[in-house]
């Protein structure tokens, strides 16, 4: 799978003058908005803009994809895809994320399968216990836990809301 950014468009550590656009980022997509340490994002600008962020967390033994956020005006161009691609480069132990149910046939095309509970690793329970508890007190939203296996599957080209 390749994905190009579009030509007025830049892949680019975050740096801290960045931290209040990534904030309102995360904060728009209804996203955790703790642990959004600026040092561990990349971001997508165009034309001067960020509107584009995802982060890499490192815990004991395991990573994290998190905060992956694609302003909508800008979805369904591969920023997305891109960002994911690049993070799953960058990432050095096994790879976690946790997303909306809706979300997991975007995830599957990279490579990242669901994953039961007791597969879940003793540092990332303690995180996702969270938001698997927010849930269940607000059933609004189903949550999955998907580790990256490394397998990609084809696309249909079909585009979904973080493309």
């Amino acid at each position: 799978m390749s994905f190009v950014l579009p030509s007025e468009c830049v892949l680019r550590p975050a740096s801290a003058s960045d931290i209040w656009q990534i904030r309102k980022l995360v904060f728009s997509a209804k996203l955790d908005p703790t642990q959004l340490r600026w040092q561990q994002f990349l971001v997508i600008e165009c034309d001067k803009k960020i509107v584009a962020c995802g982060q890499l967390r490192s815990f004991s033994e395991v990573q994290e994809l998190s905060s992956l956020v694609v302003l909508p005006a800008w979805r369904n161009q591969g920023l997305g895809s891109h960002l994911v691609k690049y993070l799953i480069q960058q990432s050095s132990q096994p790879l976690y994320l946790e997303c909306a149910s809706w979300l997991e046939q975007f995830y599957t095309r990279f490579g990242f399968v669901s994953v039961s509970w007791r597969e879940v690793p003793s540092p990332l329970k303690e995180k996702f216990r969270l938001t698997q508890f927010a849930t269940k007190l607000v059933p609004i939203i189903s949550l999955k836990v998907m580790q990256y296996r490394g397998v990609e599957t084809p696309t249909d080209e079909k585009q979904t809301p973080l493309s």
